[in-house]
């Protein structure tokens, strides 16, 4: 039997990467984020989702120093791997793959509830695990085809951004904006502070999974310059579009009217346009294409994770098989699916803190992304320090204190979200805890993979 191949396919150009990069994101404008106008108000959450946003572009600028350093398609599992050995790999590896593999079944779930608006017959489960089928499908015929389709969708989604706003500033007033903007109150006050601090999980909701890209490293044509081109650029888009859709969103009308529910762009839009506009019937279609977007290109990351994973020995090494034909790691995006698909099926059956698992689940993933993003700004360090002839292509500007900035915050918003969700962490924990007794298990795995040049010091 000849053996199985483990390298994937170079074909992503700067544009593909960067509509991958804002596709895997986003959903995250569509929906989530309103739910920190419920904690903080307009006011509050405005002042948190602008420095989460300086966060991730102190963090974007900083990671893209790693990702075009070791372009490897483990992302952070390899940076971690190369600055602090197989401890810190197994670290960074498994918290990339707990935000990976969780955030795709809510917003499977928010796609078929969507759905269910239009089409009330329709079962959102079987929606979402609908589409689980198509978009895992999609994965495993190719990357080209796959970048391809997430750049289209990631299009469609930014001009369904921009023409909501266009449809709404003739009504956006800012009194609407800063009328109880801050947790209800019109004054600062201990309790806005409080709410603020809740809410950052929903600020970070606006940019969870743009790292993703970096999963994407093995397969661009010229990371060196692809890839800084494409995080750069995705990061500056997506902070636009957050800061304009919110905004825009909040002055429309009474912003606490849109604070608890899953789809505040179009009844905002319908607070000027009516119920009956084309306007509306436009974005509720294509908003579905926001939600795509991001499913889509979470199932590529996480595939390519699970798949670096397992080539390194973390997994098992069934997991890492490429297949000849498409080059693309066919089990390795199955497994995931599976994961979110008994995921969808639970949602009626588990409740965490009164809230059903899908709810609960994107919290879950936001722990991985902070834990993860804590480990990628220490390995940027150690690496300077250990590896100083490494061949850098692009370095972090502003170093240290731009990375520092973007270590400081992620320490603080973890702090925060332990604070606040402390039996989501503690679940967090045992998930970590339980990984890693299986990383002590599977030495020999590790032992017997193959060796893998970009995870060896030089």
């Amino acid at each position: 039997m000849s053996e199985q191949p483990t390298t994937l396919k170079r074909s992503l150009g700067s544009f593909r990467l960067w509509g991958i990069a804002v596709g895997l994101v986003i959903s995250g404008e569509y929906f989530g984020w309103s739910y920190g106008w419920s904690a903080a108000g307009t006011l509050g959450f405005l002042i948190v989702a602008v420095l989460i946003a300086a966060m991730y572009c102190a963090f974007i600028f900083s990671f893209t120093e790693l990702t075009t350093a070791i372009p490897h398609a483990g992302g952070p599992f390899a940076y971690a791997f190369r600055a602090f050995g197989p401890t810190g790999g197994f670290i960074a590896g498994f918290a990339t793959l707990v935000e990976f593999v969780f955030a795709p079944p809510a917003i499977a779930m928010a796609i078929g509830a969507y759905l269910n608006v239009q089409f009330p017959s329709l079962d959102p489960k079987w929606v979402a695990c609908g589409a689980y089928l198509v978009f895992m499908a999609l994965n495993i015929l190719g990357v080209g085809i796959a970048a391809t389709f997430e750049l289209f969708v990631t299009l469609l989604a930014i001009f369904e951004l921009l023409v909501f706003m266009g449809v709404v500033a003739p009504g956006f007033q800012w009194s609407n904006f800063v009328s109880h903007g801050w947790a209800g109150s019109d004054t600062f006050s201990s309790v806005a502070l409080s709410g603020m601090f809740a809410a950052i999980p929903f600020a970070i909701w606006f940019f969870l999974a743009i790292e993703g890209a970096s999963m994407a490293a093995e397969e661009a044509k010229d990371p060196r310059h692809t890839i800084p081109r494409a995080l750069g650029g995705g990061i500056i888009t997506l902070t636009v579009l957050a800061v304009g859709v919110m905004v825009f969103a909040g002055g429309v009308g009474d912003w606490r009217a849109l604070s608890n529910i899953n789809d505040p762009l179009p009844q905002a839009m319908k607070l000027q346009v009516g119920g009956s506009s084309g306007w509306l019937h436009m974005l509720v279609w294509l908003g579905l294409f926001g939600l795509v977007a991001s499913f889509h290109g979470i199932i590529m990351g996480y595939s390519r994770q699970i798949f670096s994973l397992a080539r390194a020995g973390y997994l098992p090494a069934s997991l890492a098989r490429v297949n000849r034909r498409t080059q693309t790691p066919i089990l390795a995006i199955l497994a995931g699916g599976v994961i979110g698909i008994a995921a969808i099926f639970s949602d009626s059956l588990i409740t965490i803190n009164g809230m059903p698992l899908t709810a609960s689940i994107v919290t879950m993933s936001v722990f991985g992304a902070i834990v993860m993003y804590i480990t990628s700004m220490a390995a940027l360090f150690r690496l300077r320090r250990t590896e100083p002839d490494l061949e850098r292509p692009f370095k972090a500007p502003g170093f240290p204190l731009v990375p520092a900035f973007a270590l400081a915050v992620s320490v603080l918003c973890l702090v925060a979200m332990v604070y606040y969700n402390f039996e989501l962490a503690v679940i967090f924990a045992v998930m970590m805890l339980a990984g890693y007794v299986w990383f002590r298990m599977t030495a020999a795995a590790r032992a017997r993979a193959a060796l893998d040049p970009q995870l060896t010091v030089m």
